[in-house]
């Protein structure tokens, strides 16, 4: 017997969730996303991901701009769903919404809760230098990510190393939390679906990413900007400026490693895209000039070769 669900997401990470409750029999009512967005250089109107697959599956679609209206309680409760899954949905759920599934509204978090609530965990872990990152599936309530989490026996976490990206730590949890999401919707339906309070020990914010904060800084040991430049890529970017031909011309540097070296931080250290930092330097390994593709640093050095001891700002 499956669960009669509402589905709330909208990003290319909730996908595999939606695409997993459906492989394994559960009806999915409706899916809810974010509306189209202009997008591109023709600024055409570009369906959200979930939008996507929930049209190739001939699931109904729905996009309201706010859930705050007893109109749009109404048209919730209409689909007469047991229970709501809400993956990177974009938009907060008022306590109506919340109570209107008579088994409740269930989140998948992409970090270890308590640490790493709000907006961008991915980031924040990897920028942060965590060991390890992971995912929850949580009983939603008023709160931001304070709801009571369930208790699942299953994979819920995986090691950042050094060459983590978070498009990479990104694509690892989609298909981890996918996974957990569907055992935890079979065991609601077996009415075996329990949960524990979270604790405030080791409690972090995820605030979003701000614009500001991309710009490398190259006084910061090399550790350090290795994971600010892993944790911002692809996007925004982490991103410098780079002499080239007279202009500075900016520069994402989306992979790097830590190497030997030691000079002015910024300083070119050899041919190779060696930077010097706070202490040691890291090589980049993989970069995207403005309206350019990205390209592997061995590339991009072929058209626009860089010599020592130029400056990176």
């Amino acid at each position: 017997m499956a669960l009669r669900l509402i589905f709330m997401g909208t990003p290319e990470f909730a996908v595999p969730t939606l695409l997993e409750l459906v492989a394994h029999g559960h009806e999915i009512a409706a899916v809810y996303t974010r509306a189209a967005k202009p997008a591109g250089r023709g600024m055409k109107l570009q369906l959200s991901p979930v939008e996507v697959e929930a049209r190739r599956l001939n699931i109904p679609v729905f996009t309201p701009t706010t859930l705050k209206t007893p109109e749009a309680l109404e048209a919730f409760r209409a689909h007469d769903a047991e229970a709501a899954v809400v993956v990177a949905y974009g938009m907060i759920l008022p306590r109506a919404i919340l109570d209107a599934p008579k088994l409740g509204c269930f989140n998948l978090h992409a970090s270890l809760l308590p640490r790493w609530r709000g907006a961008a965990p991915i980031n924040r872990a990897i920028m942060e230098d965590d060991p390890r990152s992971g995912v929850r599936v949580m009983k939603m309530d008023a709160g931001l990510d304070t709801g009571d989490v369930a208790k699942i026996k299953a994979k819920q976490t995986l090691k950042i190393t050094n060459a983590t990206t978070a498009a990479d730590l990104h694509d690892e949890l989609a298909q981890l939390g996918a996974d957990l999401m569907v055992r935890a919707m079979n065991a609601l339906e077996r009415k075996r679906l329990h949960f524990k309070k979270q604790s405030d020990v080791g409690l972090r914010y995820a605030n979003k990413i701000d614009k500001a904060e991309a710009r490398i800084d190259w006084n910061k040991p090399a550790r350090a900007v290795l994971h600010h430049i892993h944790g911002l890529s692809p996007f925004p970017g982490a991103w410098c400026e780079v002499p080239i031909e007279d202009e500075l011309v900016r520069v994402k540097i989306l992979r790097c490693r830590t190497t030997s070296g030691s000079e002015a931080p910024g300083t070119l250290l050899d041919d190779g895209l060696r930077i010097a930092c706070k202490d040691r330097a890291v090589r980049i390994l993989e970069l995207q000039r403005a309206g350019k593709q990205p390209m592997k640093a061995e590339e991009f050095l072929r058209g626009t070769p860089l010599r020592p001891p130029m400056r990176l700002s």
